[in-house]
């Protein structure tokens, strides 16, 4: 077996959608497996698979006359593939619920860094298995605006506990710490979690999580600490992008940038933040899986 090959991936164009002919391949063990469960060409499979390799600078498969050998990247891909496949297809079910027909438009709202970073390739798996569906996509944090029904589905960090709602767990968010390399490169590594005291901060302006984290570690920290505060999610994953300082994120949005890396993997731990779908009772099947 050849040994795994890595490069420098290039994530600003990754295209989900090839996710799909990977999990099939992996599943059936050749591309024409997947092709025929794809109910697409063999070539199309190997072609998605071949820059699905280019955009992650990895080795995903070893090719032999015995079919496909997944890798061990493959194996560990395969995870988060899954993950991703699980959350297309609630959310595609939702929207199916939502509607009382094969045609239509339904509203769903989510925070700016969901809407912007994790739904648009679930969007790409609800395109292909609706076709007929038009989505309105709302970048908000209220839930209340599913009780005032100006939306259908709501995408929430928080479980939504208005008793005229149910809820459905997608799944987990990891967040971390990171920072650009340019300025890890001009201020140096860091290697336990009081250096960062030592450090540019980005945090928040009047959302009190970071400081908590801080006090949690028995770091107790005042706004002062921080040289950018902004309640804006994606101001402070720009200014990390810009090599500003250290800041704090969800890893989806920090796997689109390469430059950006983890501070401190392994020694902070931060818990992961669930991720609801909530709706409207009887608006839509979510009712029925919520409560089995």
């Amino acid at each position: 077996m050849n040994a795994i090959t890595l490069k420098p991936p290039n994530l600003r164009n990754f295209d989900w959608s090839l996710v799909r002919s990977f999990l099939a391949a992996l599943e059936q063990g050749s591309s024409l497996g997947a092709a025929r469960v794809l109910q697409i060409s063999q070539p199309t499979v190997g072609r998605h698979i071949i820059e699905l390799e280019s955009q992650l600078g990895v080795v995903l498969f070893e090719r032999t006359g015995r079919g496909l050998v997944p890798t061990a990247v493959a194996s560990q891909l395969a995870v988060a593939a899954r993950g991703m496949e699980a959350g297309a297809l609630e959310l595609s079910r939702a929207v199916w619920g939502a509607q009382t027909q094969t045609t239509g438009t339904v509203r769903i709202t989510a925070s700016v860094p969901v809407a912007t970073y994790l739904l648009p390739p679930m969007l790409v798996t609800l395109r292909m298995a609706q076709p007929d569906i038009q989505v309105e996509l709302v970048s908000s944090n209220d839930v209340s605006n599913l009780l005032r029904r100006e939306a259908d589905i709501a995408v929430r960090m928080v479980h939504p506990d208005q008793g005229s709602l149910v809820a459905r767990k997608l799944g987990e968010v990891r967040v971390g710490a990171f920072a650009h390399r340019n300025y890890l490169a001009r201020r140096g590594p860091l290697k336990t979690a009081s250096d960062l005291l030592a450090h540019d901060l980005i945090g928040s302006d009047t959302d009190t999580a970071i400081v908590e984290g801080f006090k949690n570690l028995g770091y107790p920290v005042a706004r002062d600490a921080f040289v950018l505060r902004s309640d804006d999610l994606i101001v402070q994953w720009q200014a990390i992008r810009a090599g500003l300082g250290v800041g704090f994120c969800s890893d989806y949005m920090a796997r689109t940038d390469p430059d950006v890396l983890p501070v401190l993997p392994g020694v902070l731990d931060i818990p992961p933040i669930p991720m609801w779908l909530g709706a409207r009772q009887g608006s839509c099947r979510l009712g029925h899986a919520a409560n089995g």
